[in-house]
């Protein structure tokens, strides 16, 4: 008893600052992997730039990553340098950072960086140089503080690729082949005899030998400074060369078709890719004896025998675009742009499940039956072995843009680039059902004998299983992205307009937004009364009215860009664009704040729950004699927040709140209501 009296006394001063013991959002263990554009070594530490998600650090080689962003405000990293104790990233449209504190904090370093993609970046004794998308290559003398451009004689300014050798100093541009300047870019030449593909990529030093990776021509080796170049292909069977990187005697390639090895300068080469589950390399970084390699959606693999075999290491690299969510039985799926598939129990763990899958953009997966249809870049794919396996499934399907995917009865739909098409045998052939639908279809559903496509400006409906459509007039500036239905309630929600609901099968449509501060919805997702809409950028929403009214649900939410909803068992999942999979109990969306009475009180008050003792729901009252900051909160006997009931402004009166403790344990906890300067705490009893 003793000890609950020092709490309430903490909770009343105001002086609490207790871990909560439920995060609201947190992240689930992935999926891990992703697009990791740049690799670099800083001793015995390894960094991995990536694609949206900024900097990861791994301090054992790759087996763990965290992820390092603090004052890094551009968050794609297109390439690395190390000089020293001193760090230096390359973003997309925010220049050049720096960090002396590997990787813990940065700082951006561009007065003078005219040109803010940075490409490449290359150290020469105490120079730096930067190459940019546009703006040529450009100049710092005191580690990033002031830059200059060094451009002269450089009559291509996209520079994609830097190389020091000595003296000399190589820019690869995209288009116009090598240029060298022997004078720290004051003034440049172009060396390019004998390069007969000029789309530079990657550029690399070996010795006195200098080899150049090219767009669509392969690789090729001078050996006097540029002056003269030779293709050195013999055995690369991909022509796309993105990286390059020398140890010792060895010579690795990346390319969009795997990873090569070359012993003898590029006079030939072999194919390293086993284990190697995504084959776009991106870049390369030698750790000790271990090659690392960065791929377009695979997140790191490491080779501890020159590329003999690969093993993925991504253990808390999450830089994946989840595109769909759905589920089967006990089974979570997502769908992703670039990785495939990947299947979860409950977000406890994730396992590729990628067999036959022979596109891995994957747009949308819906579940009926035991089967599992996935609509990809590439056409639809069935399973009926929960992922172990998939097959396409496209006879008939001329247009294989699989935007959507919808189950009605025994039959499937699919929405393309060319309108939907139906297959009554899962799969296995399809028909068109287009009559008065030829757009791209990017959402379908299926109520009762209704067939509802969303498109460019326009909901469709179909009552004869697709065999004619009828155009519903939603609004012009509507691009239908997703669909949802609760009751007899039909919702849209669109890319740039918001939510729309239609209470008539789709005959007429009104606009529900208030509260929903981004409008554009890339999914939406039902549980109960619950109505859930995920945007980009402004995280998850939810009504608990139909849409009357929507509510910001993003505490603990540190990525919001959602793209995917799905409600599994007692959980909402929501899959981000770029930092995997979140997940939030059910329980903690509970029924929004009810108004009982208008009339102004005249003081603040907190009433005592009813029922108390509850199992497992009970509703606590208050007054609010002014417009007031609300916060209402529940903790546990010792001080730990278990649940963040209200958070908003509210109007002076009467209000209810509801709050539902499943999954909590009997026992004490308290309710602590803050409005403006009040604070009142009162102990309630979960009793089941």
């Amino acid at each position: 008893m003793r000890a609950s009296f020092q709490f309430l006394v903490l909770l009343h001063l105001g002086l609490s600052t207790f871990t909560p013991l439920i995060a609201q959002w947190a992240p689930t263990n992935g999926p891990y992997g992703g697009y990791v554009w740049a690799v670099a070594v800083s001793e015995t530490t390894l960094f991995a730039g990536t694609l949206g998600s900024g900097v990861f650090r791994s301090t054992n080689s790759g087996s763990n990553w965290m992820p390092v962003n603090n004052g890094l405000t551009s968050m794609t990293v297109f390439t690395f340098a190390v000089s020293g104790t001193n760090l230096f990233a390359g973003t997309y449209g925010g220049g050049v950072f720096l960090s002396t504190n590997n990787g813990t904090s940065w700082t951006p370093v561009n007065t003078g960086l005219t040109d803010r993609i940075v490409n490449s970046l290359a150290i020469s004794g105490t120079n730096l140089f930067a190459g940019t998308y546009e703006g040529g290559v450009f100049l710092s003398t005191n580690n990033g503080t002031n830059w200059t451009q060094v451009s002269t004689g450089l009559t291509n300014g996209q520079v994609r690729a830097l190389a020091v050798s000595g003296t000399n100093l190589f820019a690869g541009t995209y288009g116009s082949g090598v240029f060298l300047s022997t004078n720290n870019g004051s003034s440049w030449t172009p060396v390019y005899a004998g390069l007969t593909n000029g789309y530079i990529q990657t550029l690399a030093v070996s010795d006195n030998n200098l080899f150049a990776g090219t767009q669509g021509g392969g690789a090729f080796l001078s050996t006097n400074n540029g002056n003269n170049w030779t293709a050195i292909n013999s055995g690369m069977t991909h022509n796309n060369v993105i990286a390059l990187t020398s140890s010792g005697t060895n010579l690795f390639a990346g390319t969009g078709g795997g990873a090569f090895l070359s012993t003898n300068n590029g006079t030939s080469w072999s194919p390293i890719s086993a284990g190697l589950t995504n084959t776009t390399i991106l870049d390369f970084a030698i750790l000790g004896t271990q090659i690392f390699a960065g791929t377009y959606g695979g997140g790191v693999f490491v080779s501890p025998n020159n590329g003999t075999n690969w093993t993925p290491v991504i253990n808390g690299l999450t830089n994946i675009d989840i595109l769909s969510l759905a589920v089967s039985g006990t089974s979570l799926f997502a769908g992703t742009d670039a990785v495939g598939i990947l299947v979860s129990n409950d977000g406890l763990s994730w396992t590729s499940v990628n067999t036959g899958l022979t596109n891995s953009t994957v747009f949308a997966i819906v579940a009926s039956s035991g089967r599992i249809f996935a609509g990809t870049w590439g056409g639809v794919f069935l399973t009926t072995n929960n992922g172990t396996s998939w097959s396409p499934v496209n006879t008939g399907l001329p247009n294989t843009y699989v935007r959507s995917l919808a189950v009605s009865g025994s039959s499937v739909f699919a929405g393309t680039g060319n309108g939907v098409f139906r297959s009554t045998n899962n799969g296995t052939n399809w028909t068109p059902a287009n009559t008065g639908l030829t757009n791209t279809v990017y959402a379908l559903i299926a109520s009762g004998m209704n067939l509802f496509a969303g498109s460019f400006g326009t909901v469709y409906r179909s009552t004869n299983s697709g065999y004619s459509w009828s155009p519903l007039n939603i609004g012009p500036s509507a691009h239908v992205q997703c669909f949802a239905i609760s009751g007899s309630n039909l919702f849209a929600g669109t890319l740039g307009a918001g939510i729309f609901l239609s209470s008539n099968s789709g005959d007429n449509w009104i606009a529900v937004n208030t509260g929903l501060t981004d409008s554009h919805v890339y999914a939406l997702a039902v549980s109960g009364t619950n109505l859930f809409a995920a945007t980009d950028p402004g995280g998850v929403f939810f009504s608990t009215n139909n849409g009357t009214s929507w509510t910001s649900a993003n505490t603990g939410l540190t990525a919001t860009d959602v793209h995917a909803l799905s409600v599994s068992g007692t959980n909402l999942f929501a899959g981000t664009g770029g930092d995997g999979v979140w997940r939030r109990p059910l329980s903690e969306f509970i029924t929004a704040v009810e108004m009982c009475s208008n009339i102004t009180p005249s003081y603040f008050n907190l009433d005592q729950n009813f029922p108390n003792p509850f199992n497992p729901t009970t509703t606590i009252s208050f007054d609010l004699p002014s417009k007031s900051t609300v916060s209402l909160k529940v903790f546990d006997a010792l001080g730990r927040e278990v649940s963040s009931l209200l958070a908003e402004e509210l109007t002076a009166g009467t209000y209810s709140q509801r709050w539902n403790a499943t999954g909590l344990s009997s026992g004490v906890y308290f309710y602590r209501l803050r409005a403006g300067s009040f604070t009142e705490t009162k102990k309630l009893i979960l009793l089941r």
